[in-house]
């Protein structure tokens, strides 16, 4: 330690000038994020963990984190503990099942705690003011790692094992499935849904079922895509990815995949708070904000594939790709976006979506 910081401290300045106490009065920001499943599941608690690891080394911001928190009332204590014992006043409960009663009541008691949640539809008026939504156009990337697998299939037979039939999840199908079919119209995507977010043997099960029935591309929309992906793997088919990167799993056949840019948002988040700005309470954003990305190509993409994927993906970034367009028909036969309509990525609607498009196979109950 030279004379100089020495003396510096003597005098209460820290090394770079500013007073010890100055430094010492700011407190720092305390940022609580709750996880449904663990943070190191290949999937969905991965990235967001990985998120809340960007915003952990921005100044004045210290993280508390907490995983395997079911949506019960448990996820109500947790959110307490973090407010009363670590003097959290940001929280981001990251499972859909927490939004509807549990932030919403927690919200209630805690006027003075922001609780920005994933994927919940705020709507003003009706919800506390203190609440917020977030969540990204990842069917953008899923559309884009749908023209790979429409191009790499030879069995034109991909299958796609989903949680549950809520509208985040049947866009990612249907946009996934467009996005196949946009290259190869004679593509179709056979689905199975689990029941549950992670449901590990149910997916092995499905992963297997689909194998067996042709598919020869999966892909996912469950908490952690581990056991798929491994699955794929070991039967020797191709898959593509979701929420965080897979690739480590299957070195000879993923593809790509989309994942979750959440340090970017959260970060978005952080700043506007640390700066005392108005945040949006609905916040969205795809490839072009940053929100969402497409995994690298896997060894197995041709380069026909890759050419069609970046074209897409540049469409998405200079904001112009519309693939909620009329006439769009689905599974049924029935026209649900009529000729001369479009639904851009932005609308609303598309957060109600209850079909299926055409050319799935499944249905939504």
């Amino acid at each position: 330690m030279t004379l100089a910081v020495i003396f510096s401290g003597l005098l209460g300045l820290l090394p770079d000038g500013t007073h010890g106490h100055q430094a010492l009065a700011a407190t720092p920001l305390t940022v609580g994020f709750v996880y449904v499943g663990p943070k190191t599941d290949y999937g969905y608690n991965q990235s967001h963990a990985q998120g809340a690891a960007v915003i952990a080394k921005l100044p004045g911001v210290k993280i508390r984190e907490e995983e395997m928190v079911p949506e019960t009332l448990a996820v109500q204590k947790t959110m307490e503990s973090m407010i009363n014992l670590d003097g959290a006043t940001v929280l981001f409960p990251t499972s859909f099942g927490y939004f509807d009663p549990h932030i919403l009541k927690e919200a209630k008691k805690y006027p003075n705690v922001t609780f920005l949640h994933c994927g919940g539809m705020y709507q003003e008026g009706k919800h506390p003011t203190n609440v917020g939504s977030y969540f990204g156009y990842i069917d953008e990337a899923e559309y884009v790692s749908g023209i790979v697998a429409g191009l790499t299939t030879k069995s034109n037979k991909l299958g796609f094992i989903a949680a549950k039939p809520i509208p985040q999840v049947l866009r990612n199908i249907n946009s996934y499935t467009l996005g196949a079919r946009s290259v190869n119209p004679k593509v179709t995507t056979t689905v199975i849904f689990t029941g549950d977010w992670s449901m590990p043997v149910k997916e092995a099960e499905a992963a297997n079922s689909l194998i067996d029935q042709g598919a020869d591309v999966l892909t996912m929309h469950v908490d952690s895509p581990k056991v798929i992906v491994e699955t794929a793997e070991r039967r020797g088919v191709f898959v593509t990815g979701y929420h965080a990167n897979q690739s480590a799993l299957a070195p000879k056949g993923y593809l790509t995949g989309a994942e979750w840019n959440w340090g970017k948002v959260y970060t978005d988040y952080v700043n506007m708070i640390q700066n005392a700005k108005p945040w949006p309470h609905l916040l969205r954003g795809g490839l072009k904000e940053g929100f969402v990305k497409v995994s690298p190509y896997g060894k197995a993409v041709s380069g026909a594939a890759k050419k069609k994927a970046d074209a897409a993906k540049a469409k998405f970034m200079a904001g112009t790709m519309v693939v909620y367009k009329g006439p769009l028909m689905d599974n049924t036969g029935k026209v649900v976006i009529p000729a001369g309509t479009e639904q851009k990525q932005t609308d609303i609607a598309l957060e109600k979506m209850d079909y299926l498009v055409e050319g799935v196979v499944g249905k939504t109950h």
